[in-house]
């Protein structure tokens, strides 16, 4: 029997997450004691590869880790959610990556990483993995990687028509070469501000900036806001998805989760709006749990939440003025 889910090629970081939860975050050369350890697997690439493989995409990691325990555990971790792991190198030059991750009591997150085998992800490595991403019905990426990886991702995904989502995190200079081969961006409202030197303070702002990364060839631009939900602009509507009231633990790995489900809603062929409320969903039960890919729900929690509060805003309804501010 074939496999008939959608297929997700991810190109990204893999890193291991030793997180603190403690009263606050420190401030500089304050130590803050009595805090709660976890360690957890990480990196915005296979924290996206998870989250979709979860949301029920059929997802191929291209990645490097290190020749070491950090690295087989992720490996294992990746065979464990049925993640292609043909594509995932290891590197026996360096360490796999490594993120220190502060967490408050309110759930918001301060995050240091140490790159290593992230940081030698090549645009060989891509392209070597060149069978899966012809075969792909969404190409998903990050920054923690090498820029030059990523544009030879995006062009591989591009001559074939297939389309890329970028997820610009960390905020890092993008040139018009690369924007002109992505379909969605999805930056925060920081990485936004960053792109486009607009400071967004309200949605005309949020208008503004996507219309200008839009200028740059970027054909739409999905800016999240976190528990207020998303901005959506494609050239067509400029409207806020909204988001969903949860009780946040930690919100380490909110972003990835929703840019692994909406690749899966994208590739499922949903409208963009429609994608954007099925990825919020995903993202608010991804912060009423510990850790970046343990925090990752499943196609049936998503499903089951969406049904739960099916009542709110769809943008499939045709009711997109409900997301809409002033």
């Amino acid at each position: 029997m074939s496999d008939m889910r959608p297929k997700i090629v991810v190109v990204g970081s893999s890193n291991t997450d030793m997180v603190v939860k403690a009263a606050r975050i420190p401030s500089p050369g304050e130590t803050v004691i009595r805090g709660d350890f976890r360690m957890a697997a990480g990196g915005k690439g296979a924290n996206q590869a998870v989250a979709a493989a979860r949301a029920g995409g059929n997802v191929t990691l291209v990645a490097r880790v290190g020749d070491d325990l950090f690295g087989k555990q992720a490996a294992e971790g990746f065979r464990h959610d049925k993640i292609d792991t043909k594509f995932v190198f290891t590197d026996k030059r360096v360490a796999s990556g490594i993120a220190l991750i502060m967490v408050d009591r309110r759930g918001e997150n301060s995050i240091a990483v140490a790159s290593g085998a992230n940081a030698n992800l090549s645009a060989k490595d891509v392209e070597r993995a060149e069978s899966a991403i012809a075969g792909a019905d969404v190409l998903l990426m990050q920054l923690e990687t090498p820029v030059e990886t990523v544009r030879r991702a995006a062009e591989l995904a591009a001559e074939r028509g297939i389309p890329v989502i970028l997820n610009p995190a960390p905020a890092r200079p993008l040139n018009v070469r690369l924007l002109r081969l992505v379909t969605v961006l999805t930056p925060n409202e920081i990485e936004a501000e960053f792109l486009t030197g607009i400071k967004i303070k309200a949605k005309t702002d949020m208008v503004k900036a996507a219309r200008k990364l839009m200028g740059r060839g970027v054909k739409a631009v999905l800016i999240t806001l976190g528990p207020r939900g998303v901005f959506v602009a494609d050239g067509k509507a400029e409207t806020i998805v909204p988001g969903f009231k949860v009780k946040a633990v930690d919100t380490t790995a909110a972003g990835d989760v929703f840019n692994g489900a909406l690749a899966v809603a994208l590739a499922e062929g949903r409208p963009l709006g429609e994608a954007a409320r099925f990825a919020n969903a995903a993202a608010a039960l991804s912060v009423t749990k510990w850790g970046a890919q343990p925090s990752a729900p499943g196609r049936r929690d998503i499903e089951s939440y969406l049904a739960k509060e099916r009542g709110g805003p769809s943008l499939r309804s045709g009711r997109q003025g409900e997301g809409k501010t002033k």
